[in-house]
């Protein structure tokens, strides 16, 4: 692996005063309680996948060149040069062994932030050009076309088109639509790339969702991608330019709230980071549709009959969602009112294991049978609760589920939360 010029760039990034990376690189005990959190470590039982070794591989090089230790006596603070064969095996823990779930931060006994670390060494690789090719080249397509699957506006437009027909059929109403560019408009409504590409049955359920209650809303054709992986990629630059694309739109279309789509880190890299990236907080509100759907049933806008959705179903917490985004009990005040059936995981919610397609993971081609392994845990789980449905407010969560289900033979059906409350909707 060549290292390029970048390397001053790289370790730049440790170096810059921030009270916050200085005391989180410096504070692991080494105690090992993150190990039993981390579902690479937990599938495998090899000790490299530990959180904490990931944890020291950053604040190894921090040590060489941050503190006067690490200078003079690299070899007895344990201080690594960031060298060929350093750089080798950050790219394999930091991107090859991570989802960044936080739930080995939520175990440390002190309270490090190890996703937060694993972050700051995922840009110090971004600075070197060393993001895995397969990762970036999503983030490019997202920068080039507005979206990370690069679908043209005609195709896009096509879709929408027939499924504006459907929904028309569906609801017995030939003036049901699916508005696109529409201005001056309540909502907002952003997708994940996949849903117009591969799962069009969630475009049309939050659009059920909103004929039923008589939401203003639209789509745009301009920028409508919920994700933004370059928040796993580490390059802050492109993540910015992401999430600056986003915001402009909602001015452009005069719209007051927008409404992010079911993707865990595309909630996160948006509502939460997106400011920190963009040096200011948004003039306008900004929700998930989990958010947005039991607002609705709260304020009696729509209305379900649990009697429609009779299989067991259980519920996969996403993390960004969940564990890092507190939203909790939204989604099961939700699903009390939408399936007559429903059982949680075990364990679930704050602590629930990582299903092992976030973090980049489903865009890492190279990566995939690590994933796949990695995620056996959460197949035990599913099985364990005897559901025939597993729902996961998370795109990324459900294609990660979609391949457990066929590689493990799980015979269960994955669907959206979307999905299911449409199929509950009482049509008025």
């Amino acid at each position: 692996m060549k290292i390029n010029g970048n390397k001053e760039k790289a370790l730049a990034v440790l170096k810059r005063r921030d009270s916050k990376l200085q005391s989180h690189l410096n504070s692991c005990v080494r105690c090992g309680l993150c190990a039993e959190s981390c579902i690479f470590y937990l599938s495998t039982g090899e000790e490299r996948y530990i959180p904490a070794r990931k944890v020291d591989i950053v604040s190894s090089v921090y040590r060489r060149y941050n503190t006067l230790a690490g200078k003079l006596m690299p070899g007895l603070v344990k201080a690594r040069e960031l060298d060929e064969f350093t750089l080798t095996e950050m790219v394999d823990l930091l991107f090859g062994s991570c989802t960044m779930c936080g739930r080995c931060t939520a175990h440390c006994s002190i309270g490090v932030d190890i996703s937060y670390l694993v972050s700051v060494g995922r840009s110090m690789l971004a600075e070197m050009a060393m993001v895995p090719s397969s990762l970036q080249s999503t983030v490019d397509a997202a920068i080039k076309t507005g979206n990370n699957m690069g679908i043209p506006v005609d195709e896009l437009l096509d879709t929408l088109e027939w499924l504006e027909d459907d929904l028309r059929d569906e609801v017995d109403d030939t003036e049901a639509a699916i508005p696109v560019n529409k201005s001056n408009v309540n909502i907002l409504y952003t997708l994940n790339p996949r849903e117009p590409k591969f799962f069009p049955l969630s475009i049309s359920a939050m659009a059920k969702i909103f004929y039923a209650a008589g939401e203003s809303w639209t789509l745009s054709t301009r920028m409508y991608d919920v994700t933004n992986y370059a928040y796993y990629s580490g390059n802050l630059d492109e993540a910015r330019e992401i999430a600056r694309r986003l915001r402009d739109e909602m001015f452009e279309l005069n719209a007051r709230i927008c409404v992010l789509a079911e993707c865990g880190h595309g909630s996160r890299s948006f509502r939460w980071e997106g400011p920190n990236y963009l040096g200011s907080s948004y003039a306008f509100e900004t929700i998930t549709s989990v958010e947005l759907i039991s607002r609705y049933l709260k304020e009696g806008r729509i209305k379900l009959d649990s009697s429609l959705n009779t299989e067991r179903i259980t519920l996969h917490d996403p993390c960004n969602l969940v564990r890092s985004g507190g939203i909790f009990e939204e989604q099961r005040f939700i699903l009390e009112r939408a399936v007559s059936d429903f059982v949680e995981m075990n364990p679930y919610g704050y602590d629930n294991y990582c299903c092992g397609g976030g973090g980049g993971q489903l865009a890492m081609s190279e990566y995939g049978e690590r994933r796949l392994k990695a995620g056996e845990l959460k197949v035990k789980q599913i099985k364990n609760t005897g559901a025939l449905t597993v729902v996961s407010p998370c795109h990324n969560c459900v294609d990660q589920l979609m391949q457990l289900n066929q590689v493990y033979r799980m015979n269960v059906k994955i669907k959206t939360l979307a999905e299911i409350v449409a199929d509950a909707l009482v049509l008025e």
